[in-house]
């Protein structure tokens, strides 16, 4: 298999492919016209990006298969469009969690601590301790977390080693997805306002999605207590950055931020943000996920994907499959192991204009017989059904209300 790779990746990743015997084109500075050139000229069967954006447009030329985020968010990338192409999206989730809770944790001391500004005054030649020796200190502080995925489980177990109490709202518990960790002395809240009301410091861990996207709005920043710290290290557009603003210049909110709305693409840049300007407002170019560490994982799970892809046909941590399909209908065919069966009973189906979904067949030990399971998206009629059984390696034939 030929694999593009359109952004920096770790040596190990490269090795690791290539080892796979796939023909790697490695080309870390690709983006924009000549991102969909490549894509068309290479004939590559797989896209490896991080954060270079993949566009509709991109996909019309080419001939890929996958695409596979070297990463977790995914949201650079039009999944839509790779959908409609029958284009898998993989991504790499977790592998990066601890790097992006420890540059959190990071954020949150330098805020306390103030750490910036006093080793600036330091490399000034100023020696300001009575200034410094001001902190709040973080034990017996509640943090309150937006979003508990793996990123949030991490901090929340840091934030229990520092002494703080964790309060917690996620959608997986808000809609009833998931229920809370039992080992861990969390305390989950109805809402993002009743976490903001109960926090000193507010982490946004949320994945960016159109339900998430600006959820922290004024509504939650006004529920933070004067002098709170709020941390974004998730995405840039799930924050109200005006709303922030505000409440940085009228009630004294710390702010540390990894990620910005409209950040640059590119790893160096002209970048100019009110916010960042502000005092008590600290920010780091959106490298919460990179760190040596975190990078050789994050490349070692892509090699796996690829892998994966490439000697079974599966893809590991896909995206965009359907979580329900049309479908209505399921037929439970048991027949014997012959050439033909399962061609009879598809052409039995498109001949009554019944659209075959999902479909598994299992083999029995001798290779004599196997059940077929077909999700189909209409009742067929009897009369289709007699044609089904009418073949001669039809040994049974049931259908499932779904």
């Amino acid at each position: 298999m030929k694999v593009l790779i359109a952004d920096k990746f770790e040596q190990s990743g490269i090795d690791g492919l290539k080892a796979a015997h796939c023909a790697v084109d490695y080309q870390p500075d690709l983006k924009d016209e000549a991102l969909a050139t490549a894509i068309r000229d290479s004939g590559a069967d797989i896209l490896i990006v991080r954060g270079t954006p993949v566009t509709a447009a991109m996909l019309d030329g080419g001939a890929l298969s996958l695409i596979v985020r070297a990463g977790a968010g995914y949201n650079t990338i039009d999944v839509a469009a790779a959908s409609r192409r029958g284009i898998y999206v993989s991504n790499c989730p977790g592998k990066n969690s601890i790097a992006v809770a420890e540059l959190t944790f990071a954020l949150i001391l330098a805020l306390d601590r103030r750490v910036p500004d006093s080793a600036a005054e330091l490399r000034a030649g100023h020696w300001n301790k009575k200034e410094y020796s001001k902190a709040r200190g973080l034990f017996g502080r509640t943090i309150g977390l937006l979003g508990y995925g793996s990123v949030g489980q991490e901090v929340a177990t840091r934030a229990i080693a520092f002494g703080m109490p964790v309060v917690v709202w996620s959608r997986r518990f808000a809609e009833g997805r998931e229920t809370p960790p039992a080992n861990l002395p969390i305390r989950i809240a109805k809402s993002p306002e009743e976490v903001a009301e109960a926090a000193d410091i507010l982490s946004l861990h949320l994945a960016l999605a159109p339900e998430t996207k600006g959820m922290v709005n004024r509504s939650v920043l006004s529920k933070l207590k004067p002098g709170s710290y709020v941390i974004n290290t998730a995405r840039g557009d799930v924050l109200d950055y005006a709303a922030l603003e505000e409440a940085v210049r009228e009630r004294q909110i710390r702010v540390g931020l990894d990620v910005f709305p409209g950040e640059p693409s590119a790893a160096a840049a002209d970048f100019v943000s009110t916010i960042t300007s502000m005092p008590n407002v600290y920010g780091t170019p959106h490298v919460g996920g990179s760190t040596d560490q975190a990078q050789e994982a994050i490349a070692a799970e892509t090699v796996h994907v690829v892998v994966s892809y490439k000697t079974t046909g599966k893809v590991p941590n896909v995206v965009n499959l359907a979580v329900k399909t049309p479908a209505t209908h399921l037929l439970v065919v048991r027949h014997r192991d012959r050439p033909g069966v399962l061609a009879h009973v598809f052409e039995c189906l498109r001949s009554g204009g019944i659209n075959v979904q999902e479909t598994e067949n299992v083999i029995f030990e001798g290779a004599e017989a196997a059940v077929a399971r077909i999700n189909v998206d209409a009742a067929p009629t009897d009369q289709l059904l007699t044609s089904i059984r009418a073949h001669e390696d039809i040994i049974d034939l049931q259908v499932v209300t779904l």
